[in-house]
């Protein structure tokens, strides 16, 4: 879990095409919002992957995967049923393995 959002979020880092693929996402302050992301990413991947404050670093990247299936991958439903949930599937994946960790970890 914590490999694929600290990756997630240095390759927005070093990748102009993933940065400007956030970019024109619509997002209001579109810079701003990425390097708000990229950090929480990095940040709460980091402490997921030391089992520090797991429990309140899952918090934003719940919020983060949400944002994500939202914006990108709720569009495909007019593809149909199938074609979202094949688009979606990782996505939804890691937000439940986040909602799993928020509610088994203490604190």
């Amino acid at each position: 879990m914590a490999y694929v959002f600290i990756t997630s979020g240095l390759m927005k880092l070093i990748s102009a095409e993933l940065a400007a693929g956030f970019i024109n996402l619509g997002l209001p302050y579109p810079h701003k919002m990425l390097k708000i992301v990229v950090l929480l990413e990095i940040i709460c991947g980091i402490l997921i992957l030391a089992n520090k404050a797991v429990k309140k670093a899952a918090i934003p990247l719940i919020a983060i995967m949400i944002a994500a299936l939202l914006l990108t991958k709720v569009p495909s439903l007019h593809a149909g049923i199938l074609q979202f949930a094949f688009n979606a599937r990782l996505d939804i994946v890691m937000l439940v393995i986040l909602i799993i960790i928020y509610n088994r970890h203490p604190k």
